[in-house]
């Protein structure tokens, strides 16, 4: 396996700006503003041929353990205590301050092997913050710049004592299924996911929007592989404040653009509200297979009525993913998580799930039958063929002899029967209309 590296300093020295380096794409989100990372973030980072998993921490601040800095600090260090080096980042132009100078001591305690990086060291300025790194007592500093990819070279020397390739047994794993976990800020999605996998994983809290990143987790459920994608909360776009917090939104929103399926968290005291169903139309226009769980149920005073006033209300206000299943669930005390994970596999298939033309155009001419296609200037529109072109989400092809004057009201028909004669509740279904050829019309 490889050997794991966590990034460790100060706010604002550069910490997630080395991670994207590392890892050689924009994961973490980067902006001037000290403490934007909070959790945790993990990737496959490289360095030419040496290949290592590197975690990105939030900026180490001396606070209340109880506080959110003093949570975010002990998350910090639970990432040191799983990795097999740490890198304490400092800043090559500001030099070494006395907030160094604490966490360096720390990491001494720990007895931890850490590298030492003095990141910004461009140009001559920034030696005389070089040379006070010797302070620490960590050894000879790496001047480095994440910013512009300088001194990876001797990063790499640094590193590579740390590799354990030559132990590596290569295995083959299963597709981990993308899942990821989108909801308002504050409905419990963090708490949810440390449920699930079993451990304080993410930082949680009673404070609205305290996840920025989108967190990925692997995990197994069942012998089965998962990465789940814990993403912060999507608010209304007039509620939306500041550079930052559009930055999350823009990770939440890839996070649902690269998943498979997603799972729409609910407050079950204030449940399907306007921005859920925005968020659940914004999947269903992605493609994505959803599951919606309604958290927080420990707390519901009337179970059976709410959930039945809850798959009402799905049924009107989201009748393009018809049949949905709405899982009632508990992030603080576990309640129906299973049942939330079997929905997401079953959610999963039928967003896999290929129905042969056979059976197609079988379907259709009954479909016609029963309720015949609208007449256009006098004459029956003629709806020749039908046949799945793709899966993820199921997608039709509709052969018309005039597709541009089929009423979106007889396509609605079409799509609502193919979910219900072929058993695709609650994925979302595509049919795209097509001109068939005319047999006497010359080449």
């Amino acid at each position: 396996m490889k050997f794991a590296v966590a990034i460790l300093g100060r706010p604002n020295v550069g910490k997630s700006t080395l991670f994207n380096r590392l890892v050689g794409r924009r994961l973490a989100l980067v902006d001037d503003t000290p403490g934007v990372t909070r959790d945790r973030r993990e990737g496959e980072g490289r360095i030419a041929d040496l290949g290592f998993r590197v975690v990105d921490t939030a900026g180490l601040e001396e606070a209340a353990p109880a506080s959110l800095t003093g949570r975010m600090q002990a998350q910090t260090e639970r990432a040191l205590d799983d990795a097999d080096v740490g890198l304490l980042i400092i800043d090559a132009r500001e030099g070494v301050t006395e907030a160094d100078r604490h966490f360096a001591n720390w990491l001494r305690r720990t007895g931890k092997p850490v590298v030492l990086v003095a990141n910004k060291a461009e140009g001559r300025a920034t030696q005389p913050g070089i040379g006070e790194a010797y302070r620490l007592g960590l050894g000879d500093p790496v001047p480095i710049s994440a910013e512009h990819g300088e001194g990876l070279a001797e990063l790499y020397e640094r590193l590579v004592p740390f590799s354990r390739s030559a132990d590596a047994v290569p295995h083959e794993r299963e597709k981990a299924l993308q899942l990821a976990i989108v909801g308002r800020p504050n409905v419990g999605k963090s708490t949810l996911v440390n449920r699930l996998i079993g451990e304080e994983r993410l930082l949680t809290g009673p404070e609205a929007g305290i996840t920025r990143d989108a967190i990925t987790v692997d995990w197994v459920w069942r012998d089965r592989s998962i990465r789940l994608i814990d993403t912060a909360g999507l608010r209304r776009k007039p509620r939306v404040e500041g550079k930052l917090e559009q930055l999350s939104v823009g990770d939440a929103l890839r996070a649902i653009r690269f998943a498979e399926t997603v799972v729409l968290v609910m407050d079950s005291l204030q449940p399907l509200e306007r921005q859920d169903l925005t968020i659940a139309r914004l999947v269903a226009e992605e493609g994505r297979a959803l599951v919606l769980a309604a958290n927080k149920w420990d707390v519901v005073d009337e179970p059976a009525a709410q959930l039945k006033r809850l798959r009402e209300r799905a049924s009107i206000s989201l009748p393009q993913l018809s049949g949905i299943a709405i899982v009632p669930v508990s992030g603080l005390t576990g309640v129906g998580l299973d049942a939330m994970m079997a929905a997401v596999f079953t959610a999963g298939e039928i967003w896999n799930r290929r129905v042969s033309t056979p059976d197609l155009n079988r379907w259709l001419a009954a479909a016609q039958e029963r309720h015949p296609p609208p007449l256009v200037a006098s004459r029956r529109l003629r709806l020749r063929y039908i046949t799945q072109v793709n899966t993820r989400p199921p997608t039709f092809a509709l052969f018309a002899s005039k597709p541009g004057e089929l009423p979106d009201s007889y396509r609605r028909y079409l799509v609502n029967a193919l979910r219900e004669d072929f058993e695709l509740p609650g994925t979302p279904i595509r049919m795209m209309l097509r001109k068939g050829k005319n047999p006497y019309q010359p080449r």
